[in-house]
């Protein structure tokens, strides 16, 4: 009878511990929601950077909203983009986090743009802090989720990788191109295209098209040209990039944004 109880008793201490161990272990997993970054109504928490401009002008209205879309527009450019390149930011520094965001180009484009800004846009990525870009530097010392679509010239695919004043690691080596392509299909410049991003921290980069992941790369740092006009002090060659700003790009091509969201890591 003896031997019963405690085995009973042995038997609830095993059940009670391994209850116990399951609600401690449950309790250490993050489980963080997502976070709509666009409200779907204002640009409340976005700030503007454009190229001869300074922060927080956002230089006749290229970057509005309407219909739970951000829209970057030029009819107030009256026709010419004069390198007035600009990035919409949102007012907060991600280190590791999911990003998804969906996009579509427009019909308007200002031709004496650069011709690769042809159906080209970009989200850029552990940014610099908008406040340190100095008023005439062209472009943000960041990584860029580079969206394209057809031109009517063969295959271009989206969701590649540009490196404005920065560098990666791509197959096991520091990738002396400023952009590296995905593996996605090319898609049509009005078709609404669903694009993710992963990064953890300075480490694993990810990006995905339509939920299949096109391209992976890693150890991004500050180094290689392409920026003009910034500031010394910043551009420290060979620093790990672990945390920055996300931006949304305007170069002379129009394109519309919806439904972006994160979930930190």
């Amino acid at each position: 009878m003896n031997n019963l109880k405690v085995l009973i008793v042995l038997g609830l201490t095993i059940l009670i511990s391994s209850c116990n161990f399951k609600i401690k272990k449950t309790e250490i997993i993050p489980q963080n929601d997502w976070e709509y970054l666009f409200n779907g109504k204002n640009l409340d928490n976005w700030t503007a950077k454009i190229n001869h401009y300074n922060i927080g002008d956002n230089y006749k209205n290229t970057f509005r909203v309407s219909d739970n879309i951000i829209h970057v527009n030029y009819d107030g450019y009256e026709g010419k983009l004069n390198e007035r390149f600009g990035h919409l930011f949102y007012n907060k520094s991600f280190s590791s986090f999911h990003l998804k965001f969906e996009y579509r180009f427009t019909n308007e484009w200002l031709e004496d743009g650069p011709i690769h800004t042809y159906r080209n846009s970009g989200v850029m990525f552990h940014s610099q802090d908008p406040k340190t870009i100095l008023k005439d530097q062209n472009w943000p010392i960041s990584i860029e989720f580079q969206l394209l679509a057809d031109a009517n010239k063969g295959e271009r695919p989206t969701g590649n990788m540009c490196s404005p004043a920065t560098e990666v690691y791509f197959e096991g080596e520091v990738s002396p191109k400023h952009c590296i392509s995905s593996s996605s299909k090319t898609y049509a410049y009005n078709q609404w295209v669903k694009a993710e991003l992963i990064v953890y921290k300075d480490s694993i980069i990810k990006h995905f098209i339509d939920g299949e992941e096109v391209l992976q790369y890693s150890k991004p740092h500050i180094g290689g040209r392409v920026v003009k006009n910034f500031d010394p002090a910043i551009k420290i060659d060979g620093k790990a990039l672990t945390e920055g700003y996300i931006g949304l790009q305007s170069e002379g091509q129009g394109v519309e944004f919806k439904e972006i969201k994160i979930k930190e890591l």
